[in-house]
């Protein structure tokens, strides 16, 4: 397999049986494969990509005492600003070359979760940023529903069995500014070698070279995909709870080529995660005696936070 495959939402929300177990066979088969997708026919249009990308690169752009403002400190990252080097690939010292800033969910007043998650974070001095950010979260997360609506279906659930758990989801979106490279870096990448913590990622701006995924050979592929895709993969809270019957798939992002060192690349992925008090134990329909339980019982918000500690984002 020298990309990932693709397959088109629309399959899934045609009205048509047929089509619509078609994306759930083949979205499946893929995440057991190798745990990454191209999704086209998601809710984000090319206005509101376009906007975001401008929004997204203005903020950046600010100058760094300005973006510096925005850094929160004792919340672990999870709200506002990042600043370069900050996060690290669990296991390693190194920090990786970039900057990102953390859009998180939005609640309605009086729900059980206001307290619990940090307050978003306002740019003064962009008056469309976070209305921008707003109405991309709510498209991406809308999107990652119907994804695993139809995972649901491959693992012969309920359809509707995981939207409990991500309404009022503590889901990230990271908006990531990967510098121009001033000098040889040692040791360090763009962002190293990594599973990721939550349900699943829906990522945009996988459009050029430097995203690639680990098959099970070894081989690291280039993933890239089409301009109006999203590249949508397993992450470690899924992987723990289907016992490992959906592949979260180790990805990096690496320096590019000498020659391309003075550009910027931009990514933005967002990160789904449910409320933390759902149990990631392994699913009964996932167990057999050819696949026996992998992983000890715990909860979302319980592995969230270990894996925080292993990112360097929050002290012990």
């Amino acid at each position: 397999m020298q990309n990932i495959p693709s397959v088109n939402l629309r399959d899934f929300l045609s009205g048509d049986p047929e089509r619509k177990q078609k994306f759930v066979n083949e979205i499946g088969k893929a995440y057991e494969d190798i745990g990454f997708v191209a999704l086209k026919g998601h809710f984000l249009d090319d206005r509101l990509v376009d906007d975001l990308y401008e929004e997204v690169k203005n903020f950046f752009s600010l100058p760094l005492e300005v973006k510096e403002q925005y850094e929160i400190p004792g919340i672990g990252g999870q709200r506002g600003y990042v600043s370069f080097g900050k996060e690290h690939a669990k296991g390693r010292k190194e920090g990786d070359l970039k900057e990102f800033w953390h859009f998180g969910q939005y609640l309605e007043e009086g729900s059980r979760y206001t307290g619990e998650y940090p307050e978003n974070v306002e740019v003064k001095e962009l008056p469309k940023f976070n209305e921008v950010g707003k109405e991309a979260y709510k498209m991406l997360e809308k999107t990652g529903v119907y994804v695993l609506r139809a995972l649901a279906l491959y693992l012969g659930l309920d359809e509707f069995y995981f939207d409990k758990y991500v309404a009022e989801g503590n889901s990230i979106l990271r908006p990531i500014h990967y510098p121009p490279i001033t000098h040889e870096p040692e040791n360090a990448v763009r962002a190293a070698a990594h599973g990721d913590i939550n349900l699943i990622t829906l990522l945009m701006g996988a459009q050029g070279r430097g995203l690639q995924v680990q098959n099970h050979n070894g081989e690291w592929i280039d993933a890239i995909a089409e301009s109006d895709e999203l590249v949508i993969n397993v992450g470690d809270m899924l992987s723990r709870h289907t016992n490992n019957k959906l592949k979260s798939t180790i990805h990096q992002v690496v320096n590019p080529p000498r020659e391309l060192w003075g550009t910027s690349r931009y990514s933005i992925p967002f990160f789904m995660h449910p409320v933390s008090e759902m149990k990631l134990n392994c699913l009964e329909n996932c167990i057999d005696a050819e696949n026996p339980k992998l992983y000890e019982d715990i909860t979302a918000g319980e592995f969230l936070h270990e894996r925080l500690v292993d990112l360097g984002l929050i002290k012990k």
